[in-house]
Order: C-alpha cells, then sequence, then structure tokens
C-alpha cells in the first residue's frame, strides 16, 4: 500500500506509521521476529453480491467449517499476543456474520485496530451507529465505478445506490469511511469521477487497487490495463491529490498491490523536484516494496494461514491447530521462507531492477498466474527497462 499524500505532501495518517517508520534498528513493524503484521480475516466466503473479480470467488449461499465466534476469539487472542496492530475484517461481505459486532469489539478489546471491507450495500444508519461505537477504526467500502458501471462489475442492478446510501449512513455518524477502486480497462475512465465523488459525499480516503489475477480475477487478465494505461490511472491519481492539496481538502489517497507506483512518483519527482524526489525515495526505501509474508498476512474463513488475501493457493497452517505466530515465525514452508527474503530467489526483470530494495518483486501472485511461476517477474510492472536501469 502506498500512500500518494504521504508521498506528495508529508500528511499523516494512521497507516503511515506502519508504512513508513523504522526503529533504532532500522527494522520496520512486522519484518523482525515477534513483530506482528497487519492480517486480513476473511471471516467468511458468504456475500450478497457476485462481483466479477471477486479473489474469493463468493456466492449468495452459507459455506461450511468457517471458525465458530469461539474459535474467531481465540484467534484474535493469539494476534493480540503476537502484537498484530489491525485486523481487517473482510468476507465475502463480513457484515453477513451474525457475530461481526461481537468479534470486532472483542478485537479492539484486545488492543487490536478492527477494521472493515465491506461492500456497503448492508450498512443502514443504525449498523453505521454500532460500527462507530464498538471502535472500528476505518470502513472501507468497495465501489469500482458509478451507477451502472459499479453495477455490471458487482452482478446486482441497484449495487451503487445501496453502497452509496451506505457510504451515506458512515458520514453521518462520524464514521472514517472510504472507498475501494480496482483499476481495470472497463472503468479507467471512471477515475476523475470518483475524486469527483469522493469531495461530494465529504468522503475521507480512497485506495486504488491495481487488478491482482486471484479467484474470478484470474478470469479477468485480457482485461487488466496496458502499461501506458497505468501511467495515465498514476498521472490522474497525482493531478488529483494535488488538487486537493492545493484547495485545503484533507484526503488521503492510496495505491495498493503495485509497488512500482512509488517508483514512478520518485522518477517523476526527479524531473520536477529533485529535492521532493529524495523525500520520496527515502519513504518508499522505508517501506520496502511488498510485504505479502513479512508485515501483511491473511487467514480465510476455515482459519488457514496465507500470505495474503490474493494468495490462498499456497497455505502455512491453520490457527485451529497452531497460534497465529509460531505459523507466521516457521520457515519450514518454502514459499513463507522464501517471501520473507525473496531477492535472491526472484527472476526476469524483477531480478535485475535497480529498485529491487523499493519494490521487493511486487506482487508474486500475478507472476505466477501469467506465467506459472511463483518467483517471476510481475507483468504488472509498467516501468521501461531503461527506466529500471536495465541493460
Amino acid at each position: 500500500m502506498i500512500s500518494i499524500t504521504k508521498l506528495l505532501f508529508s500528511t499523516d495518517y494512521f497507516g503511515d506509521s506502519l508504512r513508513y517508520s523504522a526503529d533504532s534498528r532500522g527494522a520496520i513493524h512486522g519484518v523482525t521476529t515477534n513483530a506482528g503484521p497487519v492480517v486480513v480475516w476473511n471471516s467468511t466466503r458468504t456475500c450478497n453480491l457476485h462481483c466479477r473479480h471477486c479473489y474469493m470467488d463468493s456466492e449468495a449461499k452459507k459455506y461450511e467449517d468457517e471458525l465458530t465466534t469461539g474459535e474467531a476469539k481465540k484467534f484474535i487472542d493469539d494476534l493480540a499476543e503476537f502484537r498484530v496492530p489491525v485486523l481487517l475484517f473482510s468476507g465475502g461481505e463480513p457484515l453477513m456474520r451474525s457475530d461481526f459486532f461481537e468479534l470486532a469489539e472483542y478485537t479492539a478489546s484486545r488492543g487490536i485496530r478492527p477494521t472493515l471491507s465491506t461492500n456497503g450495500t448492508l450498512i443502514t444508519l443504525d449498523i453505521a451507529r454500532r460500527i462507530k461505537e464498538i471502535g472500528v477504526g476505518y470502513v472501507g467500502i468497495s465501489l469500482d465505478g458509478l451507477r451502472e458501471v459499479n453495477d455490471k462489475f458487482r452482478g446486482q442492478e441497484g449495487a451503487f445506490l445501496k453502497a452509496m446510501q451506505g457510504i451515506k449512513n458512515c458520514v453521518a455518524v462520524g464514521q472514517r469511511v472510504g472507498l475501494r477502486f480496482t483499476i481495470n480497462h472497463h472503468n479507467l475512465q471512471e477515475m476523475d469521477n470518483i475524486f469527483d465523488f469522493i469531495e461530494a459525499e465529504n468522503i475521507d480516503r480512497v485506495c486504488f487497487y491495481h487488478l491482482v489475477y486471484s479467484g474470478r480475477g484470474s478470469q479477468m487478465i485480457d482485461e487488466d490495463v496496458t502499461p501506458a494505461q497505468s501511467r495515465q490511472a498514476m498521472d490522474t491519481i497525482i493531478r488529483r491529490t494535488r488538487d486537493f492539496e492545493k484547495r485545503g481538502l484533507a484526503k488521503e489517497i492510496l495505491t495498493v498491490d503495485n509497488h512500482c507506483d512509488g517508483v514512478y512518483l520518485y522518477l517523476k519527482a526527479l524531473k520536477e523536484d529533485p529535492e521532493q524526489a529524495k523525500k520520496i525515495k527515502a519513504l518508499i526505501s522505508l517501506n520496502r516494496g511488498n510485504r505479502s509474508g513479512i508485515a501483511f498476512g491473511e487467514v480465510d474463513p476455515q482459519g488457514f494461514v496465507h500470505p495474503d488475501q490474493f494468495t490462498q493457493h499456497h497455505t502455512f497452517g491453520n490457527v485451529r491447530e497452531r497460534k497465529f505466530g509460531d505459523i507466521w515465525t516457521d520457515l519450514s514452508n518454502p514459499i513463507l521462507a522464501g517471501l520473507k527474503n525473496r531477492q535472491p530467489l526472484l527472476k526476469g526483470r524483477c531480478a535485475v531492477c535497480q529498485y529491487l530494495d523499493i519494490c521487493n518483486g511486487n506482487f508474486r501472485t500475478r507472476a505466477e498466474a501469467v506465467t506459472g511461476d511463483f518467483w517471476e517477474s510481475d507483468p504488472a510492472c509498467y516501468l521501461t527497462d531503461d527506466e529500471l536501469g536495465i541493460n
């Protein structure tokens, strides 16, 4: 996750303390043993929508053998013991778990910041109040365009209007809320509209996700943006972020799942403002690029541990059988061990890139989906060989 706002203007938000800070030894959160990662818990696979790019391949049906309330609380206790700072409740649709509020409140009571990733269609005014009252730090609502564009992706007519009401309800009760937008060539033209929308609706934050080829998203490889379109998307994000700052609008703007975004921003600044470029490089060097399996992990509805929510075909253990921290620090699994020290394993352009220390090989799941090799180059890197210092 890359904070465009932080890189351009040094504005601090909650997550920046995890992304851009180091201790006296230079170790970043989640990298050293016993420093817990941010954890996504896909708490249920059940969902009331049928999104085209869903990495969970979720449907509106009951799935068997998901963690019970008691098992979930034990799992949360283990996360607290391992000093995990944030637990992101995701799905499916996490609000379809009848015990969501009980578990989110329990998470907060154990000193972990609960956050929520949702499609927003179930957030009534009363639910928005409950979310705020139990201490949910942030609600991310998925929109992939306005009206018809979003509804087409969500597989349900009217999904946009329901999500929009969910957003309005969060804003009305003072709950911090933001949008999650997955970039692809069907909705690239919607990006300016999304910036207009978050301003008009007084929304705090927007995360622009790059498509990861996982679940139903693996069927959209040919619908991903081209390198030129990735640059176009970044130019729009940079332009509109600067416009918000110029007009004094406090909006947190981030990109997710493609760490060459930080390098692209650095290279643009290098031509326009070398002093700013120096600051950007220092920050993205602290971030150290993709941290799946390092400072970021995922647990699925049945308790299996994975490097991230898109890489559920690689499993390290189950929280029903072992504590999360014991699983996370056990390097007997070659994929987990490799992710924690991946640079010697990387191939292709990633292996010889001059910004490898900053990007850390980007997203392994995309590489594997396209090439069949987990350690090959990420095909979504849109920087040229010359920009990467490859002769």
